[in-house]
């Protein structure tokens, strides 16, 4: 890590003695872990403080932390058949539980210091409410606005106070959220240019389920021991 970041890391901790966390990097890059109740007064000192002069916000992303770090293609021994998870599994479309598990949903924000030449990046993670929603920063940073309309399209996290949050990249009756971990990979419609109605209309998806994974072949005659034999004595 430059020593820039460590001067901007030592006044962040000096500054906020609670409600940010710094996260363990491996690639020497700064990292935050903030509360969800923190984020905005977090983000206004950032920009508004000569000390941090964090004035962009570069871009915002959503994470699905579901199934994060289990290890599904690891097994004991070999098939013949593969395994492929958009087979397998038997996603949803709408999660309509009460709740998720709290450290489930984040928003990474992505923010750099022109004036310092320093690069920071903040992590909040959304609680336990379904659905899932934190602060929005669009008034400290504007740019925000449309980062966060994607995040919540292709998440479906909300940002209490942005002023309008809509879909941005699916289409307007789009069910569902297409990043999240539980969403069909195959997705649930397909769409296509009807001729004769003159306009693009929606259909079941027509994808036949298929295994992703390359087959194991266990016999071939090519390894067969008489041929390394023969192949072996000339």
């Amino acid at each position: 890590m430059t020593s820039s970041h460590e001067t901007l890391a030592a006044r962040i901790e000096a500054r906020f003695t609670a409600g940010v966390l710094r996260v363990a990097s491996t690639c020497g890059e700064l990292t935050y872990e903030v509360g969800k109740a923190d984020i905005v007064e977090v983000a206004t000192a950032l920009h508004d403080e000569p000390n941090f002069g964090i004035d962009q916000l570069i871009d915002v992303c959503g994470v699905d932390y579901l199934t994060y770090g289990e290890v599904e293609w690891t097994t004991n021994s070999a098939t013949e058949s593969g395994f492929s998870r958009g087979v397998d599994r038997k996603p949803v479309i709408l999660d309509e539980s009460d709740t998720f598990d709290s450290r489930r949903f984040a928003v990474v924000y992505h923010l750099m210091s022109t004036v310092n030449n320093t690069r920071l990046r903040l992590r909040v993670f959304t609680g336990d409410n379904n659905p899932p929603i934190v602060p929005s920063l669009n008034a400290i940073w504007n740019s925000a606005n449309w980062f966060e309309r994607e995040v919540f399209d292709l998440f479906g996290i909300l940002f209490e106070g942005h002023p309008d949050l809509r879909r941005i990249l699916t289409d307007y009756g789009f069910i569902g959220h297409p990043f999240r971990k539980d969403f069909p990979l195959i997705g649930n419609v397909e769409v296509s240019y009807d001729r004769e109605k003159g306009r693009v209309v929606y259909q079941p998806v027509s994808i036949e389920d298929r295994t992703l994974v390359p087959r194991v072949i266990r016999d071939d005659n090519r390894y067969s021991v008489d041929l390394k034999d023969k192949a072996d004595n000339g």
